[in-house]
């Protein structure tokens, strides 16, 4: 019974030149992609908004953002809405784009390892981990969710 106490469902999403590793509680859906509306003078990581049940969230390319790859949506392209952690009442959600559908994972203590880092990580990464045999990057989303607020902010 203790076990239970450290297995956690995760997801694995695959994003241009990396692996994402995120709880699978704080995906709210998968969408195919479809081309956003552009925000005015927004950084290359925030490809556009797109319309969700009601609200215009902002997609961003986790990519772009830790400046991995230059990434772009097109036939394959997957976009998952993201329950933000924040608690922005205004912002509840975003969205990011993935290559694929993201493969639910049971992580536990021991099928994951954090790996050591030959310097710095890339920006908005936490860690870069093993789960099994798939290496793959724990990514800032408070970090993420934090610049996305400053730069919707200004685009408001």
């Amino acid at each position: 019974m203790s076990d239970i106490a450290h297995i956690i469902r995760g997801v694995l999403i695959q994003v241009a030149q990396a692996r994402l590793l995120l709880p699978n509680a704080t995906i709210a859906e998968v969408l195919s992609f479809a081309p956003p509306e552009p925000v005015a003078d927004a950084p290359d990581w925030l490809l556009g908004r797109i319309r969700w049940r009601g609200w215009q969230l902002p997609l961003v390319s986790f990519s772009r953002f830790a400046e991995l790859a230059d990434e772009e949506g097109g036939l394959g392209s997957k976009v998952i809405v993201l329950k933000a952690l924040g608690g922005d009442e205004k912002h509840p959600y975003f969205a990011m784009l993935t290559q694929g559908f993201p493969r639910l994972v049971t992580v536990t203590e021991t099928s994951m390892v954090t790996l050591e880092s030959g310097g710095e990580l890339p920006a908005g990464v936490l860690a870069r981990v093993r789960h099994n045999e798939d290496d793959a990057m724990v990514p800032d989303l408070a970090a993420l969710e934090d610049s996305l607020r400053e730069v919707m902010a200004q685009a408001a």
